[in-house]
């Protein structure tokens, strides 16, 4: 099982990001929240990982925190959600704010993520209830913030989401221009909400 990486980053591209540890480009398929705070193409980092292997493919799956590896773990462990969906979901809530929507039964803040309609959202509430962990105070990522971000980025990222250009473009109306795009895409999304 492969754990953990650290390595050069040779190539970002939504989600998908390479990294060259050692002469060996491992392809890793990230959250949107992990993507957008990694560092430039060029620079080292580490990532946390999960190998899903499927009768066609082996899938390597990379994550910021040891939290948002297990909240991905819990995820795929629920009925109806497999790997792809979890990552969406990820991309959409941090894992606190999943903790927290699961504990508070929100099911209007579960639906928010693209491709999870009221029925799962009340399955993730069902099995994950008390199985996620709110982040500690102390928990950090295992990269730098990457601030230089814009709307179109953020509308970007929601369109690889697999929301439409008008609610994208609708969401970010009132994020002020030269917000980071990790923090606009959080703004954004509970914009829709």
């Amino acid at each position: 099982m492969i754990s953990r990486l650290r390595g050069i980053i040779l190539e970002k591209n939504p989600p998908v990001v390479v990294l060259d540890v050692h002469g060996v480009g491992y392809e890793a398929q990230v959250s949107m929240q992990t993507f957008y705070t990694l560092p430039a193409a060029g620079e080292e980092t580490a990532l946390y990982t999960q190998l899903v292997v499927r009768e066609d493919a082996h899938l390597l799956f990379g994550f910021g925190s040891r939290e948002e590896r297990e909240t991905f773990r819990a995820l795929v462990k629920v009925s109806g959600i497999g790997a792809k969906s979890a990552l969406g979901i990820l991309s959409a809530l941090t894992s606190e704010e999943l903790a927290a929507a699961i504990a508070t039964e929100d099911i209007k803040c579960l639906t928010a993520a693209p491709g999870i309609g009221k029925k799962t959202a009340e399955r993730m509430v069902l099995e994950l209830r008390g199985k996620l962990a709110a982040a500690s105070d102390d928990a950090t990522g295992l990269f730098t913030q990457n601030t230089a971000g814009n709307n179109e980025d953020i509308i970007n990222t929601l369109l690889a989401l697999g929301y439409t250009d008008k609610e994208a473009r609708t969401a970010c109306k009132n994020i002020p221009a030269g917000t980071d795009v990790s923090e606009g895409v959080r703004l954004a999304l509970k914009n829709m909400l």
